[in-house]
């Protein structure tokens, strides 16, 4: 009896070895440590080498961003690796799904292609996603803030990067960091930066580190991300199953009016609003406030929220996104509100107007302005993502693409002061309603909103 029992407790622990072994074998190195074999280096002049069993960048004066990619290409993966920065003034990246256009950027050759960024600046954007070349920022650490304190100064920082179907996550030291949801890029290389210096020549012979890379491309299952964390879905009109796990749902199902009626009617608008192509868009006219189809409105009031929406603009447009609209007030154009301005601040004369450019895109109309941002907005013709919260407290916060443009407090003395030296001044208790509508204006100029999305708090 005893030779049996021993017997099957040695083929027991031959099988958990076997199978230890087996999902070992799922996980492989994508550099092997002595060479660069399977890679090779494109775009920039910024040299890699091998060095003590890591992959060693250094930047190069005069140099634009610089690539070391995999020759082959890869859909659904999991990566991890190790990465160490030196110095604090630049920053690095990984590429995922990326491609390669060697006659981009003047012939130099161009990198484009989603990236987890690696920033040791002060602005502390480490795991953020960034579509290299094309869209710019997806998901700036702004929208994750309890993620930026992941980050270790000039030490190796540990990352995973999972992209299964259109989800793209992140973690910085096991910290989760990112998730974007894209229909873009199905599959494509993996690559490894080295930022170009601009004008900081002073930086070159700095280096980058990278270690222990590890992809794993089979058996794979989506790790779990806390629900607090924002999801960026760039698919249109659409909930995932996290977004809908965390109570949002859509303002706009992309199809009909549901929802929606007309600022002082009780049905939505006869004339003046279009949907197409899952686009909600108010149509050309005068140019005057509400003198086509007039402002819609949702019918359901909120109160404390997370709003996000996609806008898209004409050349010369102006619309905006009110909330807290409670038809209360009689006005001879748009109803009143709070509003999130929508603008081509470039071509309409309004970005001029108001004090300090408080009437610019993204701003809190004619009260505060939104700061600027690189790479923001995007340019006429191109999707924006607004994000507007509202906490319980009565604090405020406006997004653009991804970044915190400005904060406020509903009803503190800060904002009185602001109401009382602008338009508003007239409206008792303006923009202090305990609940109210979501708005999109009519000013007479074409804009398109979609993936309209509201989760109340």
């Amino acid at each position: 009896m005893f030779s049996s029992l021993k017997k099957t407790c040695l083929l027991t622990l031959s099988i958990v070895s076997f199978i230890g072994f087996a999902n070992a074998q799922k996980v492989r190195p994508l550099f092997d440590g002595k060479t660069l074999n399977g890679w090779k280096i494109v775009a920039g002049a910024a040299p890699y080498a091998v060095e003590n069993g890591m992959i060693v960048g250094t930047m190069k004066a005069g140099s634009p961003n610089s690539f070391l990619i995999t020759e082959k290409e890869y859909g659904d993966f999991v990566l991890e690796l190790d990465v160490k920065l030196e110095g604090t003034e630049t920053n690095s990246g990984v590429q995922t799904r990326s491609h390669y256009d060697a006659a981009g950027n003047n012939g130099k050759g161009k990198v484009f292609g989603r990236q987890m960024e690696i920033d040791p600046t002060p602005r502390a954007w480490t795991g953020g996603i960034y579509d290299e070349a094309r869209r710019l920022w997806l998901y700036p650490l702004e929208t994750n803030p309890a993620a930026k304190l992941a980050y270790k100064t000039e030490e190796f920082n540990h990352y995973k990067i999972e992209c299964i179907g259109n989800e793209m996550k992140t973690w910085v030291n096991g910290v989760p960091a990112s998730y974007v949801i894209d229909t873009l890029d199905q599959s494509g290389f993996i690559g490894l930066q080295v930022h170009g210096l601009g004008n900081k020549n002073y930086l070159e012979g700095k280096k980058v580190y990278f270690k222990n890379i590890n992809i794993q491309t089979e058996n794979l299952k989506p790790s779990a991300f806390p629900k607090s964390v924002y999801v960026v879905n760039l698919t249109p009109n659409s909930l995932s199953t996290q977004e809908k796990a965390n109570g949002y749902k859509l303002l706009f199902d992309g199809k009909t009016n549901n929802g929606w009626l007309g600022a002082y009617k009780n049905t939505f608008p006869e004339k003046g609003w279009v949907i197409a192509n899952g686009q909600l868009n108010v149509m050309p006219s005068d140019g005057g406030e509400s003198t086509n189809g007039g402002d819609i409105v949702t019918k359901e009031q909120f109160a404390a929220f997370d709003l996000s929406f996609e806008f898209k603009l004409t050349e010369g447009a102006n619309s905006g996104v009110k909330y807290f609209v409670t038809l209360s007030e009689k006005n001879a154009g748009s109803a009143i509100g709070l509003e999130y301005q929508v603008l081509d601040d470039e071509k309409h004369p309004d970005a001029k107007m108001g004090r300090d450019g408080n009437r610019t895109l993204a701003s809190l109309y004619d009260l505060m302005t939104a700061k600027k941002v690189l790479g923001s907005p995007r340019p006429i013709g191109a999707w924006n993502r607004g994000r507007v919260v509202v906490y319980p407290d009565n604090s405020v916060e406006h997004y653009l693409n991804g970044v915190k443009v400005l904060a406020y407090t509903r009803g503190s003395e800060e904002f009185k002061k602001l109401v009382a030296i602008s338009k508003y001044k007239d409206w008792k208790n303006f923009g202090e309603a305990p609940k109210g509508r979501i708005l999109l204006q009519d000013h007479g100029n074409k804009v398109s909103f979609r993936s309209i999305k509201i989760k109340n708090l």
